[in-house]
């Protein structure tokens, strides 16, 4: 994949569904609070994927971020 791909390609988080079934973009504005740890994916990647799927890939980054303590580097969860 290219880089140019890659940074065209829209990215949402699939941790932190909204009330209409959308999700957010991937990112937080400043002062933003979100109540999940955030699982960026590729829009594409997410309408690929069935809900059990998505709930599997956001228990594992929770997981992962569980076993790290605050102010370390994120953890990277497999999708």
């Amino acid at each position: 994949m290219s880089l140019r791909k890659w940074t065209s390609e829209k990215w949402v988080d699939i941790a932190n569904r909204r009330k209409d079934g959308s999700y957010p973009p991937c990112g937080r504005s400043k002062g933003e609070k979100r109540r999940n740890y955030p699982k960026c994916l590729p829009i594409a990647k997410v309408r690929s994927m069935s809900a059990s799927q998505r709930a599997a890939a956001v228990s594992r980054k929770k997981k992962a971020e569980r076993r790290t303590r605050k102010g370390k580097k994120p953890n990277y969860a497999k999708t």
